[in-house]
């Protein structure tokens, strides 16, 4: 399975609920940390993702908000989604480098957007992705730059 993949099942899958349910059990299977994660995605859109994060204990901290580590990820997964969703079969991604400004204790059920494009490029290129994380208030709690170091694959 190549990475672009994931686009093309939501694609298939994504307009229903049953089809949304199997999606995101097949994120575990295709990249396992991630999956750890236990994040929906609920709107995946050419250069735009949304992902839905539910409150429990595996991802609280000793203070009873979400864990800082949690946030990083829910930010680096959603930007992936967002950014992958562009790419042709010969692209290619990697983070590079990742920065998390954090506003608000997390708490409750938060949900991660990303809108982005692709650059143009024909040689390797840096391009940054923000990923904005808020409460059930709708108050920001987090906000992710993920640096996404892009490039063809050689055949």
């Amino acid at each position: 399975m190549q990475i672009t993949d994931i686009y093309r099942y939501w694609q298939k899958l994504g307009n229903n609920a049953a089809g949304r349910w199997l999606f995101n059990h097949l994120i575990p299977l295709i990249n396992p940390y991630t999956g750890a994660l236990k994040a929906n995605v609920i709107d995946l859109q050419k250069g735009y993702a949304k992902m839905e994060l539910n409150d429990r204990r595996g991802v609280r901290n000793h203070l009873n908000s979400i864990h800082a580590i949690a946030l990083t990820n829910l930010g680096e997964f959603t930007s992936g989604l967002a950014l992958i969703s562009l790419f042709k079969d010969n692209t290619r991604g990697i983070p590079v480098e990742i920065k998390i400004n954090f506003i608000k204790k997390a708490r409750g059920t938060l949900t991660a957007e990303c809108s982005t494009e692709l650059p143009d490029f024909s040689d390797s290129v840096e391009h940054t992705v923000i990923a904005i994380i808020k409460d059930e208030e709708k108050d920001e709690v987090a906000q992710v730059q993920v640096v996404w170091k892009l490039g063809l694959k050689q055949d």
